[in-house]
């Protein structure tokens, strides 16, 4: 027999009789799959937090090193590095500072006017029921006003109490402050040493895998990345935008809720396809009780606003940097949502686009056509 063959036996044998382990002990390789993920949770929420700051990181490094001079220019990456930091701190400062309390305010104010707000509700049913010739429909508002207000207090004492509740849970406080530290210091080692990394990556592919793997590999981790990050930059950008719009919008059709409302059109803008839906129900929820033609004035308002992000803004923001067509978004929202809950929500776009591009590529190659620009790359000028 030929060594060959015998080579090819022995890893056929080998490979079944893992297999057979595996689907004997799936239990407890799961299990231990668990631990070790829960291990590496502070490596994982490093490589968020590096991936989110990499752009502006890059941005300033570039300044920096074109205006330090060559004596200084190796400063340039570690104080970029500082500077990204320093101004993700001020963000999250300004949100707490200025942000949170107008937003606790408006739930407040809400609070405070929920009873002639339920009473315009019973007025409003009543007028329709009998436009409608029906009978008078009478809601139990004292249970409604109870139940609504006591929703709303709720939310404002765990707002207000968060820092003597946590201060209970002092194994989990430790826990979250360790692994947020760890976080931290393997993101700040990511961004100072992207490039040591990116060599030593490239380094272990083209040793252990053939030089033609390798090169596949590297151009699908590139793809990966630039589409990723121009996904993730986008949609954060675009939330900003959006969110800012809609509370400048929403000050001259009420301005008591324009934080509260702007707050959460910005948050589920970050959500794919469904956070438009959710987030203006939510906001004309609110405004349906203070006046029903002020919650349709701004439903109004924000699906021209929408008209005006979809073809404006995202384009110029995110571009077409993603290029998943529209029913390929939907569908992945769909199916992410559905196997992965809220960050399958999260993920699934830049994910399908990722393989869309990588099948449309390959469909090129097979059909010998030219391959078009990758998402984030230009195309070069014919000759």
């Amino acid at each position: 027999m030929p060594k060959s063959w015998m080579k090819s036996i022995l890893l056929i044998i080998t490979y079944t009789v893992l297999l057979v382990l595996v689907l004997m002990n799936n239990a407890l390789i799961f299990a231990l799959l668990g631990r070790l993920l829960s291990a590496c949770r502070p490596l994982f929420i490093g490589f968020a937090i590096a991936f989110v700051l990499n752009q502006p990181c890059s941005f300033f490094c570039r300044h920096y090193e074109r205006n330090l001079g060559a004596r200084w220019k190796k400063l340039g990456r570690p104080l970029a590095v500082l500077t990204s930091y320093l101004a993700l701190i001020a963000v999250i400062v300004a949100l707490f500072s200025f942000v949170l309390p107008q937003v606790g305010e408006s739930i407040r104010l809400l609070a405070a006017s929920l009873g002639g707000y339920i009473s315009n509700l019973q007025t409003l049913l009543n007028e329709a029921a009998a436009y409608l010739d029906w009978e008078s429909i009478n809601l139990d508002l004292n249970s409604l006003y109870n139940y609504l207000r006591e929703l709303l207090n709720g939310v404002l004492s765990g707002m207000s109490g968060a820092a003597t509740q946590l201060m209970t849970v002092t194994g989990n406080i430790i826990s979250m402050f360790v692994t947020l530290v760890l976080a931290i210091v393997f993101s700040i080692y990511m961004l100072a040493g992207k490039d040591k990394l990116l060599r030593h990556g490239r380094t272990l592919l083209r040793s252990y895998l053939p030089q033609r793997w390798a090169e596949r590999v590297s151009d699908v981790i590139r793809l990966t990345a630039e589409i990723f990050s121009s996904f993730v930059s986008g949609q954060l950008i675009e939330a900003c935008i959006l969110g800012g719009l809609c509370a400048l919008g929403t000050f001259f059709i009420q301005a008591d809720y324009a934080a509260l409302v702007g707050v959460i059109i910005g948050v589920s803008a970050l959500i794919p396809v469904a956070g438009a839906y959710i987030g203006a129900l939510l906001s004309a929820f609110l405004l349906v009780m203070v006046d029903p033609v002020r919650a349709l004035v701004f439903l109004i308002f924000l699906a021209v606003l929408q008209q005006i992000e979809g073809n404006v803004i995202y384009p110029r923001v995110v571009g077409t940097s993603i290029g998943l067509p529209g029913i390929w978004v939907l569908a992945a929202v769909t199916v992410g949502g559905g196997l992965f809950d809220l960050i399958g929500v999260l993920l699934s776009v830049p994910t399908a686009s990722v393989i869309y591009a990588l099948v449309k590529r390959d469909v090129r190659r097979r059909l010998g056509e030219p391959a078009e620009a990758e998402p984030g790359e230009e195309k070069e000028p014919e000759k």
